[in-house]
């Protein structure tokens, strides 16, 4: 057996096996509060890949950036789907692993095998009209994601010019919630009891199952609705792209792109605005400039949302830093810890501009398909709450702000901030151009028309920040949101 001496001292080589050691648990309290000293702790004594326990199941953690690299782009030596994970396959995956229900779920971004290239070019061909800038349902989505913003501001606002408010709780989190909805072409503020139930799966509470339950049942039968009638929003787009797609495997990827939305875009917005208040690393300089996505960039370098991607497990016996990583080894690459390599960070530190080179999307054939969607409703949230209010403060130290930690996600817990809202009055919402419903055999992924409508879609029956204040106040979320308003004054 071999051994080499790594960044904090000898490891074994060739003769180890991962269900043979006895890795140190990875979500700690330390890694709750302060993860970059635990991975840290990792480097040294391990090297760029370490072993770990996930809640009882061992795997390895890539922390190296030039490592993270390897395995991201070699999506033959690295495979995602669970069937190629041989502990799952020799029975050695405990069945009630908490882990186990988000990685069963078999859609776009667990995937792997035959049937994911044609999935992943289902989503690129049904996510491109939103992700086009020049296309209509782009410029639709972009003055929706302004109209949810400024309704979000304005029940903050409630309470008074001044005062107090959870920016995570009262914009952060249900902005790209609406957004989500939005895209999915809930009928008027329907799926608002949805996204309250997929608020409650995200915190994993313990109402979280029920919850899951009434979802799913709920985007079935949302895609049971768009198979009958198609209209511009992305299941008809996905369907019409994929129309081999059965209803159960519709809501599936319909539940990955709300989840992922959600929790992803609700903590980019948190971090960047975070970043610009206390004004790190030029970010308030930035912003002034009116470059919102670079404070974002900068952001994603330092806190990126997504910290570890699900796994992807080795194909054959592959020497991956200081160990050999045996074939069906289940490998979680972690964008945080590749951010914080000295080989890359030193790099990034005597930059004169932020790199572009970040992890936070992922990389190689299978990063991240929504990026350009995610940043764009990020960006334009960012930017109304900074055009509407006039003075941000956090309400507490930023080294006192609470977060929350996942194996995948880390953001924070509540964002409390003193504001002080402009006095000028709200912008009208801006007039793009309407949808055109899509009767049977239309091609749902073509441009809509050029005709001029408001940003509301009332032919498609979507929610685009204008809903009936009536139906909109009878909502689970907006009853919650209300709720919200003052508390803590």
């Amino acid at each position: 057996m071999g051994s080499q001496v790594g960044d904090g001292g000898a490891v074994d080589l060739d003769g180890t096996r991962l269900e043979t050691m006895t890795p140190e648990p990875l979500l700690t309290r330390d890694y709750e509060t302060r993860p970059s000293l635990v991975y840290e702790r990792l480097r040294q004594r391990h090297g760029p890949v370490a072993p770990v326990d996930l809640l009882g199941v061992p795997a390895w953690l890539v922390l190296g950036y030039r490592e993270s690299l390897e395995v991201l782009q070699n999506d033959a030596g690295w495979p995602k789907g669970l069937e190629n994970w041989r502990a799952r396959s020799e029975g050695r995956v405990p069945a009630d692993w908490p882990l186990g229900p988000s990685l069963e779920v078999n859609h776009v971004l667990i995937q792997g095998g035959p049937g994911y290239r044609p999935l992943r070019t289902a989503w690129d061909a049904a996510l491109k009209p939103f992700q086009n800038p020049r296309r209509p349902q782009a410029k639709r989505l972009k003055a929706a994601v302004g109209g949810y913003a400024d309704e979000l501001i304005s029940l903050v606002g409630q309470a008074g010019g001044t005062g107090w408010a959870d920016l995570s709780a009262q914009f952060s989190r249900p902005l790209p919630l609406m957004v989500a909805s939005h895209l999915l072409g809930f009928p008027g503020s329907q799926g608002d009891d949805a996204l309250m139930d997929m608020w409650r799966v995200l915190d994993a509470g313990p109402d979280a199952e029920p919850a899951l339950e009434r979802l799913l049942a709920a985007l079935a039968e949302l895609a049971a609705g768009k198979l009958e009638k198609p209209g511009e929003d992305f299941p008809s787009y996905l369907l019409a792209a994929h129309p081999e797609l059965s209803l159960d495997e519709l809501a599936r990827e319909l539940f990955m792109l709300l989840g992922m939305t959600s929790d992803h875009v609700g903590i980019l917005i948190s971090n960047t605005v975070v970043e610009v208040i206390s004004g790190e690393g030029g970010a308030r300089a930035s912003l002034s400039a009116g470059m919102v996505r670079e404070s974002m960039n900068r952001v994603v370098m330092r806190k990126p949302p997504l910290v570890n991607f699900v796994p992807r497990f080795a194909a054959h016996d592959t020497r991956l830093g200081n160990y050999t990583i045996r074939a069906g080894d289940p490998v979680w690459v972690s964008s945080a810890a590749a951010h914080a390599d000295p080989l890359f960070a030193d790099h990034v530190e005597s930059a004169t501009v932020s790199t572009r080179a970040h992890l936070a999307w992922g990389a190689g054939p299978r990063q991240c398909p929504a990026r350009e969607l995610a940043s764009t409703v990020a960006a334009v949230g960012v930017g109304r709450l900074f055009e509407r209010f006039t003075h941000l403060d956090l309400a507490l130290p930023v080294d006192q702000l609470p977060w929350r930690s996942s194996p995948f996600m880390r953001g924070l817990r509540s964002l409390p901030v003193r504001y002080e809202l402009a006095t000028t009055p709200e912008p009208p919402t801006a007039r793009v151009p309407a949808a055109v419903p899509a009767g049977p055999g239309r091609n749902t992924a073509q441009d809509a028309g050029p005709a001029e409508g408001p940003a509301a879609v009332p032919d498609t029956g979507q929610d685009t920040g204008q809903a009936d204040p009536d139906v909109r106040r009878r909502s689970s979320l907006w009853r919650y949101l209300t709720g919200l308003i003052g508390v803590g004054r």
